[in-house]
């Protein structure tokens, strides 16, 4: 059986809604965050510390975009993933990948610098520059979303769990307020959908988000 480690509102929950949308038998592993401090025996599991891991099998995984593509491909019979043979392929893969590299990536500043460190510690102007810089990196989604529904392939994908997931991160820490219309409309469509739902009701908020 799958086994997910997660911490509510964390990049886990890409992994969790993935499982949830493919209707996969797992076992979840719900850990407070930060996960390496509040449960210092979850580092004989996973060594760096972070959430998500999963396992399956002999496969041990710690990135959840790449989790995401995993997930798709190897147990999604077609249903979250595009194939190697799609015209389409290739912009489903830079959307996953997209979604964590360039969109979470800021994220992660805003909230150390604005959130996590003691307060002699924060920088305002990190969080300033870095909130800016996260929105204009929606500029491709913005784009996509004017003219389609979803950001791939003409249907719901992993590239919209992945991209999904940084969007409403931007909404749990105050930042949807500066979304595109069509980008908000976007995010509570996905808000809405009941694999979404069930995957966002484990855990324990964040303290201080």
């Amino acid at each position: 059986m799958i086994e997910l480690w997660h911490c509510k509102d964390s990049r886990s929950l890409r992994a969790l809604w993935t499982l949830e949308e493919l209707g996969l038998n797992y076992k979840l592993h719900l850990l407070d965050f930060p996960p390496r401090a509040s449960d210092p025996a979850y580092l004989e599991v996973n060594p760096l510390g972070t959430v998500p891991w999963l396992v399956d099998g002999e496969t041990r995984m710690s990135e959840s975009s790449a989790i995401c593509h995993y997930l798709a491909r190897r147990h999604g019979t077609g249903t979250l993933a595009v194939t190697p043979e799609s015209p389409v392929y290739g912009d489903w893969l830079n959307w996953l990948y997209h979604a964590d590299a360039t969109l979470t990536f800021p994220q992660t500043l805003i909230l150390r610098y604005g959130r996590f460190e003691p307060k002699d510690r924060r920088q305002a102007q990190v969080v300033e520059d870095y909130t800016q810089w996260y929105l204009a990196r929606l500029k491709l989604v913005n784009a996509r979303l004017e003219e389609a529904e979803y950001l791939c392939a003409g249907r719901f994908t992993a590239a919209d769990i992945a991209v999904g997931y940084a969007l409403y991160l931007g909404k749990v820490i105050g930042l949807a307020t500066h979304y595109k219309p069509q980008t908000a409309a976007y995010l509570e469509r996905l808000m809405a959908r009941p694999a979404f739902q069930r995957a966002n009701a484990h855990g324990t908020p964040i303290p201080g988000v």
